[in-house]
């Protein structure tokens, strides 16, 4: 394949195009390149190499059955096994990050239906975005973000998407064990009741970041396939949901006009009488349907990342059973959906509890009434393991980026697959812990990252390698792709202008959703 014109070419290339499709992954009348059918033996790898083949299988995809006995085991060689509800499960918890915490202060900042109207416009962009990523994959059999880098343009293209992956997850992973690292303390604080730490070691949250790293992240992270924690996945979103009950619940138990009190022993009967003395419904407990102030604007980014998934789309496509585009489709529009109620509700009473008071973390909201209030201790815990399950689901995308980039024709290898984990961890817990300021420079990484492989990415490589044949260049459906990436640049420049912002005022207001 020439590296001027990587996406004008169906030939094979050996070394690069490690993509096979199992037979079943294409609707009727999809179009599979040549690159999807037998490849060649790769350079320095043996034909013949098939003993052992259920433990030399590719990273998280299994062994297409019937195989010839002179083909090479390559990344997508495989069948998948992930049930439809597992893979929905394993999406779903992709896609949720710690960001839902921040949506009620952003209904504030917008308004109740201006809020939904941005929620919906993103979740159908997401749900497009999913569209372009298989309908590329199904074109030429790829089933890694990577390879379709490579396919576009080139060894460029595959660097970019697979450093893109990198750097967004590892900001992602890093996130979510500083949420370990401060919220795990202070719950644990205040379950024990302990007003005064003295230095317990169980209180240190460096202390706790590894515990959970080595005891939990760990382990869930040297599965071999990403299909065996949909499991926990269903686990982390059922924390979730708990979190969602507890806001709503929560809505009819916090009086308004909301007052901040510092609270005691004999304080909460007082907090239960606050009443309006004219006995008039108060202004600040009127939801807002539109809103239009300085923060608004903040509330664009927030929400064009709500739905980031993108880097475990195919992933999870490459080891869901009987996979077609079809399906896969299916499985992220129902991921996406659940997630959009999810976000809606959570912002909604998130809102209508506080009004014009909620912060932009809301549980940080809840503490103002009663610190040692058990249910939201409780929620905090729920919020806590969820976060602590998606760091592994995150995880794989950032070890098959590495293998694509540093060993893309290589066979499954225990050792090297242990040793990837291990050392990104590694390296997050020793940001985490060594580095607490690096947040600033993910949040850079993550206004760049996030809308190239939500936006750019799908849309470029969508243009570039569907043949002119089938869509020439002028037609309606690359014409909208193209649109599609232009929106990603918007996003991206909204994005860096906002941090920068926050950076030269010291607020902290810009933020995506994970």
């Amino acid at each position: 394949m020439s590296e001027d014109k990587p996406a004008e070419t169906v030939e094979d290339t050996p070394a690069e195009a490690s993509a096979i499709p199992n037979g079943k992954g294409h609707e009727p009348g999809e179009e599979i390149s040549a690159s999807a059918k037998t490849p060649l033996a790769e350079d320095g790898e043996n034909p013949n190499r098939t003993e052992n083949a259920d433990t030399n299988l590719p990273e998280s995809q299994e062994f297409l059955s019937g195989v010839e006995e002179k083909k090479t085991t390559r990344f997508t060689d495989f069948e998948g096994k992930t049930s439809f509800g597992m893979s929905v499960f394993n999406l779903g918890n992709a896609i949720m990050g710690s960001g839902i915490l921040g949506l009620a202060y952003a209904m504030a900042n917008a308004g109740v239906v201006l809020f939904l109207l941005l929620l919906t416009v993103v979740a159908v962009l997401s749900s497009y975005s999913i569209h372009l990523l298989l309908k590329s994959s199904g074109i030429v059999g790829i089933r890694a973000y990577e390879q379709l880098g490579y396919r576009a343009f080139g060894t460029p293209g595959k660097m970019a998407a697979g450093i893109a992956i990198t750097l967004q997850n590892i900001g992602a992973m890093s996130s979510y064990l500083y949420i370990v690292k401060y919220e795990m303390p202070l719950v644990i604080q205040a379950f024990l009741k302990v007003d005064k730490p003295a230095g317990e070691w169980y209180l240190n949250g460096n202390y706790l970041v590894i515990i959970v790293s080595i005891a939990i992240i760990l382990p869930l992270a040297l599965m071999k396939q990403l299909g065996y924690l949909g499991y926990t996945s269903g686990f982390s979103l059922s924390c979730m949901v708990f979190f969602l009950i507890a806001v709503i619940y929560k809505k009819f138990n916090v009086p308004c006009p909301f007052t901040d009190f510092s609270f005691n022993a004999t304080s909460t009967a007082s907090w239960m009488n606050v009443t309006d003395p004219g006995g008039e419904e108060d202004p600040a407990c009127i939801p807002k349907m539109a809103n239009l102030n300085s923060q608004t604007a903040y509330t664009i980014p927030i929400l064009a990342f709500a739905f980031v998934c993108h880097p475990e789309v195919l992933p999870i496509y490459t080891e869901l059973r009987n996979a077609t585009k079809k399906k896969m489709q299916h499985v992220a529009n129902i991921s996406i959906a659940i997630m959009y109620i999810m976000y809606f509700l959570a912002a909604l009473f998130g809102y209508l509890t506080f009004y014009g008071e909620v912060e932009a973390e809301l549980l940080h909201t809840y503490s103002r009434i009663d610190p040692y209030d058990t249910l939201i201790l409780c929620v905090r815990v729920a919020v806590l393991t969820a976060v602590t399950l998606t760091v592994p689901i995150v995880l794989f995308p950032v070890r098959r980026a590495i293998q694509q980039m540093a060993f893309p024709n290589k066979t499954f290898y225990w050792p090297r697959h242990i040793a990837i984990a291990f050392i990104l961890l590694l390296f997050i817990n020793l940001l985490v812990i060594f580095a607490p300021n690096i947040l600033g420079i993910f949040g850079i990484i993550g206004a760049t990252s996030a809308p190239c492989l939500i936006f750019i990415f799908p849309a470029v490589f969508y243009i570039r390698i569907v043949p002119k044949e089938e869509e020439p260049l002028r037609s309606f459906p690359k014409i909208l792709a193209a649109c599609f990436a232009g929106i990603g640049f918007l996003f991206m420049t909204m994005s860096l202008s906002f941090i920068i912002i926050d950076w030269t005022t010291g607020t902290s207001k810009a933020s995506s959703g994970h």
